[in-house]
Order: structure tokens, then sequence, then C-alpha cells
């Protein structure tokens, strides 16, 4: 999938900046920060379902 991502002046030169620093183009700068941002929110939101299964008896209790 292809998308347009626009950005504003100071978030453009600072994705510009950083990406020159790390010799990556920006679109790679991009999209490894959406894969890692992704598999936060995935493996946060993995933690939250194991401890709601765990605790779900006393979650019901407390309801």
């Amino acid at each position: 999938m292809a998308i347009t991502l626009h950005l504003d002046g100071d978030d453009d030169r600072r994705l510009t900046e950083l990406a020159e620093r790390l010799g990556l183009s920006e679109q790679d700068l991009a999209q490894g920060a959406i894969r890692m941002y992704v598999a936060r929110h995935e493996a946060f939101g993995a933690v939250v379902y194991s401890i709601m299964d765990e605790h779900a008896v006393l979650m019901r209790r407390l309801a």
C-alpha cells in the first residue's frame, strides 16, 4: 500500500535531518518508526489482555 505523508515544516526538517544522520531514506525511517509503534502497541495490548484474562474472576467481582 502506498500513502502520502504530509508533515509540517518542523517535522519535515527533523525527519530529513535524522534520516541523513542515520544514512537512511526518509521513507525507510518513517516505515521503521511506524513498525516500532505498531509493535509496541500490539505488545502492550497483549500484556493487558493477558492480565485481564489472569484476573478475570477478580475483575468480575469488582465490577
